[in-house]
Formats: C-alpha cells, structure tokens, sequence
C-alpha cells in the first residue's frame, strides 16, 4: 500500500482537527482554573505562568495530539479489518495507561534537554507519585476522546450508507428502466407479437401463456422496483418469465438447463441479477457458425457464498472482458450495483470457457439471508 493511499484510506484531517480543538478547549478551562487558584488559593508561586504554559502544558498538547493522531488512524484500520469489540476494548483500556507513562518520559527527557533537572536529580519514585497523580485524569482524557473518534466514524459511515443506499435506488430504478426500455424496443415487441400471431392459429394456449409472461415480466419490472434483494425463489420466477418469451422465439435453435440448490431458495439476492447475463449470453452467443445455442444456468454454495453461473456453447469473446462488461449499459450497471452492496467481497467475472466452447459468466456473493 502506497503512501497516498494510505492516507487517503486511513488519515482524516477533519477529525485531527476535531481533536486538537477538543484537547484545546480543554485546556483553555485548565489554564483558566490554574490562574484562579494561583491568585486566590496558592500563597507560594515558583513558575511563571507563561512557563507553565510554554514548558508545560504546550508539551503536554502536542504530546497528546500526536499521540491520538496515531490512535484515530489506528482505530480507522481496527475498524476496517473488522476485529472484535472485546480486543479493542482491551487494547485502549493498555494504550490510556501507555499515554501516561509517554508524557511522563517525554517531560523528563524535556526537562533535562533544558537544563531544568539534571540525571542526577531524578527520583523515580516522585516521577510515579507524579503519573499516579493524574492517572484518572488521563484515563477520563483519552476515552473521552475515544468517543469522539468512535462518534465521528459512526457518523461518517451512516453517511456514507446513506449516500450508497441513494446511489443503489437510483441505479436499482435505472437499471429497471433499461430493462423496459430495452424490451420494448421494437424490434423486441415486433418479434414477441410476431410470435404470439403465428401461434394463434396454431398452439391458442401457447400464445395465451406467451401474452401472459409478457405481460408479468413488465409489471415486475414496473411496479416491483423497490427492493435492492429479493430472494432467489422470486428472481428465478422474473427470469422464467423472460426465459418462456425467448423460448417461443428462437423456438428449437435454444435450450435452458437449470441447476438451482434448493437450499439457496430463500437466500436473497440483488434484484435482477439474472436476467441481463442470461440476455447477454443469448445475445452475444449466436453467429454464422452458431445457430443451435445451449444456456446453462446455476446457482450453487461455495464456500459460504451464492456462485451464479450462466453460461453457453455459442461465440467466444474477442476483445477483452471488462471493456465488455463496461461496454454494455445492462452489465455495467450491474458491475457497479454489486461493488456499492458488496464492496470487495464479491467477485463478477466474464471469461472463454477453458474447453473453448462457449463463454461463462460467474458471479460469487456473500450468502444474505
């Protein structure tokens, strides 16, 4: 990981700054009640105030804020690797301690760079008099701002849910509206009517059926457009719909072999996830030398995650992958619907197929029930 991203990852100005004037207001009322006490209550003044100031409480400040910098940045990374609340719990009850002995160590060494006390003078036991002295204040200090950390990422994730939960809604509708577009395109309603006219003379029950499909796959489309997950049961029944359609059209040049886990029937899944690859491997999959195409469709347990495979007999892919998937408004939509749920934790690959039949499209997702 390079230093730039890094930064960009883990270091937050923001809260650095949200820190430092934290610790800064906290000074301002210390300093404020240390001159009440010296005017009103101490009778013997050896320092200065400014001293105290310049020597003290300024070392003490960039101690401080160097010292939580280095946590705000650690607990960002604790954060993202997820590690359990028990461990960090532990890990900042030793480092709220740890802050004490620094401050100590680095007065001391201060006060004999400036010639303020000499290695000689040092009495350990007046330097742990002196630490057990403002130990609870310490303690109270640095988990105070622990929860200004913890508060501050909080609220920036809730943000950035809520800006994702925005962004998949609009690309969810989007998405829909592609869909509906692209079906009813023409040439799309022109060959499905063309069909359902043939098969009314012929096969009257076919053509009802071939209407009615028709007709609950655009109402799925269009009124079904609220929900980022449905469960597989229900994704399988949208995608038969568009599957009986394309049946009556490329009639015996196609055939769909299914492989459903029936453990996975209730495991919810994004929406529409289906039916643009199976679209696209029937799309891309006919040519000159491939008129007869077989689709098989997928959906298995692997290693505690939903493998969604499609994949045909048809033309191999000869350009690359990813400028495909980016090239096509229905798979790149997906490629993106899928980064925003899933983040890295999933995995869209495109690929020939190794026995050089055919292309495959696998999709692994974490299993969400």
């Amino acid at each position: 990981m390079n230093l730039l991203h890094f930064k960009k990852k883990y270091i937050d100005g923001r809260l650095i700054l949200l820190l430092a004037a934290f610790y800064t207001l906290f000074y301002i009322v210390f300093i404020s009640k240390t001159l009440y006490m010296r005017a009103y209550v101490y009778k013997e003044v050896k320092y200065s105030m400014w001293e105290i100031i310049i020597h003290g409480y300024l070392v003490d400040w960039v101690i401080v804020i160097a010292f939580m910098s280095l946590i705000a940045i650690s607990t960002k990374r604790l954060i993202v690797k997820k590690v359990p609340w028990k461990n960090i719990f532990l890990l900042h009850l030793l480092l709220s301690i740890f802050i004490g002995v620094i401050i100590r160590i680095v007065v001391i060494f201060y006060s004999v760079l400036m010639g303020e006390l000499s290695l000689n003078d040092l009495n350990w036991r007046d330097n742990v008099t002196s630490f057990m002295h403002v130990v609870d204040l310490n303690f109270l200090i640095y988990f105070a701002m622990i929860l200004i950390i913890y508060v501050y990422y909080y609220i920036d994730q809730i943000r950035e849910v809520e800006e994702k939960r925005g962004l998949l809604e609009a690309q969810l509708l989007n998405t829909r509206m592609q869909m509906l577009t692209s079906q009813l395109q023409p040439h799309f309603l022109f060959n499905t009517l063309n069909s359902i006219s043939s098969l009314v003379e012929i096969d009257t029950k076919l053509a009802k059926d071939t209407i009615a499909d028709l007709s609950d796959f655009l109402r799925e489309i269009l009124y079904n457009s609220d929900a980022k997950f449905i469960t597989l049961h229900k994704e399988l029944t949208v995608l038969e719909y568009f599957l009986n359609i394309v049946n009556v059209r490329f009639s015996d040049h196609l055939t769909i072999e299914k492989e459903i886990d029936p453990d996975l029937m209730n495991v919810n899944i994004p929406a529409m996830i289906l039916q643009p690859i199976v679209e696209n491997s029937i799309k891309h999959g006919y040519s000159y030398d491939h008129t007869d195409l077989e689709i098989k469709i997928a959906v298995l347990k692997k290693n505690g995650h939903v493998l969604l495979k499609v994949e045909n007999n048809g033309k191999q892919i000869t350009q690359d992958t990813q400028e495909l998937i980016n090239s096509g408004v229905g798979l790149s939509n997906l490629k993106e619907r899928l980064y925003n749920l899933y983040g890295d934790s999933h995995s869209f690959i495109m690929r020939n197929k190794e026995d050089g039949l055919g292309v495959e499209t696998l999709i692994e997702l974490p299993i969400k029930v």
